[in-house]
């Protein structure tokens, strides 16, 4: 599948230590977190005519430590919360499998992307991936977007090779905003110039949340 011919813009965002604080394995609407800056910087996201999509590793529900519909009310919250506040997601995808299930949706892999993608309309080259893992980064370079590293979570570190790393979301939508004035795009950075990703043959498809 060739990512790069949607006709929308997209921000694909990490959900813990990125968008909510980080909590091991939640399963809980009630430990939903929003991290500071979070809000602003989604809200100028938005205002920037990106399109928000979260993508998230959720391999509790293949540990049995909690269901897909424990997933859908946290989401469900976190959608909550953000409406609450003017900024409305696009989209909640989440691989629920283990590392050694092999499914093309765990991050790094590119089969929540994939499935966005396809859902939503958007453009791989002219999307951003923001996460605080380098598996978040990762998985950007490996579909040919631009990588952010936020500092609110594990790895804020250069190592992940991020094309920027920054202190929180409000600060990632300042820098996506400078960079837009001169129309930002994978073809004009060398670091992200890998192509978009085909997906492994062989993985189960990835969830969506349905938001409120």
């Amino acid at each position: 599948m060739n990512l790069s011919h949607g006709s929308r813009r997209g921000v694909f965002l990490d959900r813990d230590g990125t968008v909510i604080a980080e909590k091991h394995y939640l399963g809980d609407p009630a430990g939903v977190s929003i991290l500071p800056g979070a809000t602003a910087g989604l809200r100028r996201l938005r205002d920037l005519g990106y399109r928000l999509v979260i993508l998230t590793n959720q391999s509790g529900v293949g540990r049995g430590y909690f269901r897909q519909e424990d997933v859908d009310a946290v989401h469900a919250r976190l959608g909550a919360l953000l409406a609450d506040e003017g900024v409305r997601l696009d989209g909640i995808y989440f691989c629920p499998h283990r590392p050694e299930d092999h499914c093309a949706c765990r991050k790094p892999n590119p089969g929540l992307v994939h499935s966005a993608c396809r859902d939503l309309d958007l453009d791989c080259n002219s999307s951003i991936m923001i996460g605080d893992k380098a598996s978040d980064i990762e998985l950007g370079r490996r579909c040919g977007m631009r990588t952010v590293l936020v500092a609110t979570g594990h790895e804020a570190t250069e190592t992940c090779r991020a094309d920027v790393v920054v202190g929180n979301l409000e600060e990632a939508a300042a820098w996506i905003a400078g960079e837009a004035a001169g129309v930002l795009t994978t073809h004009d950075h060398p670091a992200s110039q890998a192509a978009p990703a085909e997906a492994p043959a062989l993985a189960p498809a990835a969830s969506r949340s349905r938001l409120p």
